[in-house]
């Protein structure tokens, strides 16, 4: 449950930037538009903290964030997206789904851009979280 709450903070928190581009969520059927940008998200969980000795842990992980851009229209559309996402995201933000307070790590991370099989321009940004899990 508590990988849920972090993805619905995160993903809610993503959902409302603006401008709105479409984004391709996880296990969701998305076909791209040609010549539209798109976004496509996946929730990277990483080894859960157990700084005490209890049922209490920390989850830790990435959402990542892939921008898919025309190609050969040059790097600043998908740049300047993946600005917003980073400002969107600054480090300590804490965003709440229920009990569950995601904490953004770090400040997010801005890949190197490529093409990618699709023929599109693809700018990955990384968002580090933390999320405690109490357990009773």
């Amino acid at each position: 449950m508590s990988l849920d709450a972090v993805r619905a903070a995160l993903e809610s928190a993503l959902n409302s930037l603006s401008p709105a581009i479409a984004t391709a969520w996880e296990n969701v059927n998305y076909t791209p538009v040609e010549g539209v940008p798109f976004q496509r998200v996946n929730l990277i969980p990483a080894t859960p903290g157990n700084d005490e000795i209890s049922r209490s842990y920390i989850e830790r992980g990435t959402l990542q964030v892939m921008l898919a851009y025309p190609a050969g229209a040059g790097p600043a559309d998908a740049s300047d997206r993946a600005e917003k996402i980073r400002d969107a995201f600054y480090r300590g933000r804490s965003l709440v789904s229920g009990s569950l307070v995601v904490t953004i790590e770090r400040t997010p991370e801005i890949g190197v851009g490529a093409i990618d099989p699709n023929g599109r321009w693809a700018l990955p940004v990384r968002i580090r979280y933390t999320a405690p899990v109490v357990v009773a």
